[in-house]
């Protein structure tokens, strides 16, 4: 059997840290001859600047640590080849790396990707599975190539999105799949029995950066596709609905077609109260709200955000942006089967 492979560990967040972990478990395998970050950087609502999550990993686990500002400079470029690695591996590095850097490593550089490619090629691929309503996701290993996210797939394993699946679930099971595969992938690479699979172009879908305006509920869609977007948005951005006393998160939620009492007719964005719930009119329903967090306050659950309105007046503003009729609510304590 061959030695260990000479590899280059290259990633930033939470996500990358199972691989590294992972690889680093199994010197019989690999020599980590580097590790590769982001450099410190101001985050958080103090700006605090702050180590990425693999560099403090990578530190526990006594690896020297480099945080370029651009791994692609001519001068980092002679320090990787001086390296003589054999492999590259590239998890959620967050730069992306140029030809020349991609043919330094003898054998290519290698991404875990947290999506079955050729579906959700880019940068935010486990929000996006959940958001389209895919009813599974995984993880894949390739060859990286100068197109973004469109090198040959060398393995692959699935696992199922569950009703209930937020994307902080998501990306946690994905991360320690990915730490598994690579170790799978690295294993047949040194046996030399590593197999390539060219992507199919016409099956590629995107995944591009989520942004927090991404977050924002248009009340006139149907109620599944709102459910998947609260998970497909958890922990971030969140989603929102903008109403009359700012904007108000919804961390929880469930979609009813009926709902005995509510209402007739109506507009997409109206309330209804009823026994300490609150609903609201979807496109094909109602979506009623467990748990919420008010614009500079704590997260809630649903009856402590309706006494907390003190009989105040409450409503969400409709999809196009215009204030949906104010309702009146009372505090929830008074309602009982909707009377009074």
């Amino acid at each position: 059997m061959a030695g260990p492979l000479r590899i280059v560990f290259m990633g930033t967040p939470d996500f990358a840290v199972p691989s590294l972990r992972a690889l680093a478990a199994r010197p019989d395998l690999v020599n980590i001859l580097r590790v590769y970050t982001q450099p410190d950087r101001p985050a958080g609502r103090g700006q605090k600047v702050t180590e990425p999550p693999i560099k403090i990993v990578a530190l526990e686990l006594g690896l020297t640590v480099l945080q370029p500002e651009n791994v692609n400079d001519a001068d980092e470029k002679r320090k990787l080849a001086d390296l003589m690695a054999d492999v590259v591996i590239v998890v959620a590095y967050a730069q992306f790396l140029s030809r020349a850097i991609l043919n330094t490593p003898r054998l290519g550089c290698i991404n875990v990707h947290s999506s079955l490619l050729p579906k959700y090629r880019g940068a935010a691929p486990i929000q996006y599975a959940i958001w389209k309503g895919e009813r599974e996701s995984g993880v894949s290993t390739m060859k990286l190539v100068p197109k973004m996210d469109a090198g040959p797939v060398l393995l692959q394993k699935s696992t199922p999105i569950t009703d209930e699946m937020t994307a902080a679930e998501l990306h946690d099971a994905l991360a320690n799949m990915g730490g598994a595969l690579i170790v799978e992938t690295l294993e047949q690479l040194r046996e030399g029995k590593q197999t390539e699979k060219e992507q199919d172009e016409s099956l590629v879908t995107f995944a591009p950066l989520i942004k927090k305006e991404h977050g924002l509920i248009y009340w006139d869609k149907p109620g599944h596709e709102i459910l998947a977007q609260i998970r497909a948005f958890d922990p971030w951005p969140g989603t929102f609905g903008r109403s009359t006393r700012g904007t108000l998160k919804i961390l929880k939620a469930r979609f009813h077609s009926n709902v005995e009492g509510a209402p007739a007719g109506g507009a997409a964005g109206d309330i209804f109260t009823l026994a300490g719930g609150l609903w609201v009119k979807c496109g094909d329903g109602w979506i009623e709200l467990l748990r919420v967090q008010p614009e500079g306050r704590r997260a809630m659950e649903i009856q402590e955000f309706l006494n907390g309105l003190h009989n105040a007046s409450f409503g969400f503003e409709k999809s196009d942006g215009l204030k949906v009729e104010e309702k009146h609510v009372a505090k929830t304590e008074n309602w009982v089967e909707g009377k009074k």
